[in-house]
């Protein structure tokens, strides 16, 4: 197993290796063949957005009874990031995962934003009681290393799975106009860092952990990731541009995709909340009375079927829905092993409530 310290030498090399790789001597890294590629073998997973304290406080108690009934429900991957309530996400993660066999599990998080501690700061955020840190943005090669560093530390653990590129996308309302030059950066900074800690059997993989499909498709074009976080864009209530234009060039790039938000932030499972915004579009409550509808028809839970759909794909390896009590981490754990008829998924397309030619799953 990678020991802590071959970790952080390995970053060490990392950042040198990538401010190298701006010099026309020096020869690209190699990349990976599809075949290669990691993929979490866990199609179930659980996301770390509600363990931060999205929206509302959640106790550590809480937080780890969550994680409890997770880990007891089978589910062994898990998501998280430095951004997920200033660190509060991944220190409690940490608390829990430190007692579990670390080749037991798969673990995600992300680079980006650094934190830095602010008693100072207390701009209104997402996150509620978050700890006394700033953030600051950084996509270079050494901001990198830096916050993987700072994310083992918080966690308590040796190593890292995977790595996500995170929220450099044109939804970010703190990039604005100049994500794209931070794309720049980080195409020449974090993902050559990346790269190369991937090659040295460092991570196993990285990639973008982002909320619209642009990013990704530019990485496809500029860069070797394995796999992309794919939030809020593959869900019952909107999917067609994942699956005709992210899909399509992934799976020729051996690429794959974990879904996130698949509940579009709980809008799915009745919160009147939608992509993590309480805006929410006319257009999609329609929908989604269209889609309780014909669930009620059928005998099925709107939030286990959305589960399932997000699932679905071949090319998606993975689906992690937050929870943030024992209930809702148990009620996606047995949604994931529900089964739904096919007449239910035959009626959604009939309907045109979901696109003609969307893998849906196979009862039984």
């Amino acid at each position: 197993m990678t020991t802590r310290r071959e970790v952080l030498a390995a970053l060490a090399a990392a950042t040198l290796g990538a401010g190298r790789g701006a010099t026309a001597g020096d020869r690209p890294p190699p990349k990976n063949e599809p075949s290669e590629r990691f993929r979490p073998p866990h199609k179930h997973g659980m996301g770390g957005v509600a363990i931060g304290n999205a929206f509302r406080p959640t106790t550590d108690e809480a937080s780890h009874a969550a994680l409890q009934a997770a880990w007891d429900a089978g589910i062994r991957y898990f998501d998280t990031s430095p951004w997920y309530g200033l660190g509060l996400s991944e220190r409690r993660f940490g608390q829990f995962l430190h007692n579990q066999k670390r080749d037991d599990f798969v673990l995600s998080t992300k680079i980006g934003r650094l934190l830095q501690p602010d008693d100072s700061f207390d701009k209104p955020l997402m996150w509620k009681d978050y700890p006394p840190f700033r953030y600051e943005y950084d996509y270079t090669a050494d901001g990198t290393r830096r916050s993987i560093e700072d994310s083992l530390q918080r966690l308590g653990l040796g190593h890292l799975d995977v790595v996500f590129i995170h929220d450099l996308s044109p939804d970010n309302g703190d990039l604005g106009r100049d994500w794209t030059q931070q794309f720049d950066v980080a195409m020449n900074g974090a993902a050559k860092a990346l790269t190369r800690m991937r090659e040295e059997g460092t991570i196993k993989a990285w990639g973008f952990g982002v909320n619209t499909i642009e990013p990704c498709l530019m990485a496809l074009k500029q860069s070797d990731p394995d796999i992309f976080l794919s939030a809020c864009q593959y869900s019952l209530i909107e999917h067609e541009a994942a699956l005709h234009e992210l899909f399509p060039a992934c799976e020729e790039r051996g690429v794959s995709i974990v879904v996130g938000a698949p509940l579009n932030s709980g809008f799915l499972a009745g919160v009147d909340r939608y992509n993590y915004s309480t805006t929410i579009p006319e257009r999609f409550t329609a929908k989604r009375e269209k889609l309780r509808e014909v669930a009620k028809r059928h005998g099925v839970d709107l939030r286990t079927a959305a589960l399932q759909f997000s699932a679905a794909p071949r090319v998606v390896s993975s689906v992690i829905p937050g929870s943030r009590s024992v209930e809702q981490a148990t009620q996606n754990a047995e949604s994931a092993r529900a089964e739904i008829p096919s007449d239910f998924w035959a009626e959604l397309k009939s309907e045109k409530l979901i696109a003609a030619d969307a893998p849906t799953p196979t009862a039984g």
